[in-house]
């Protein structure tokens, strides 16, 4: 009989464990969703820095630089926007020429927000 008391007291054991583990399971994967969007958006931020260097766009923030290029999106699905007026505004805030801020703005819509190539520039995109 005592064979038989001993046993209660080891599955109170083992489901303890199991909870406890449990427990810490969800803690790491509760901790690597909360890093997945942080992560994702650096992965975009380096691709974004990449395609301006390799289109030959100069920078010295690298973070500020990144801000502008996410703010191109919102300001061409506003009403009314339209690439020449990104492109302005691009040219205006970072203080670059017109071909370097149309190559900005393209390089920030290709990264960041692709799906509107095609609606925003129907006309360049001919084959």
């Amino acid at each position: 009989m005592s064979a038989h008391l001993a046993e209660p007291k080891r599955t109170w054991r083992a489901g303890r464990q199991v909870t406890a583990l449990l427990g810490l399971i969800v803690g790491v994967f509760g901790a690597a969703g909360s890093c997945a969007a942080p992560i994702q958006a650096d992965l975009m931020g380096n691709a974004f820095l990449a395609a301006l260097d390799n289109a030959g766009i100069s920078y010295s923030q690298p973070v500020t630089t990144m801000t502008l290029g996410r703010s191109v999106c919102p300001m061409a699905v506003e009403p009314g926007g339209t690439f020449e007026s990104v492109t302005t505004a691009m040219a205006e805030r970072i203080g670059i020429g017109r071909d370097a801020a149309e190559a900005f703005t393209i390089v920030a819509i290709a990264t960041y927000c692709p799906a509107i190539i095609a609606p925003l520039l129907p006309d360049r995109l001919q084959a």
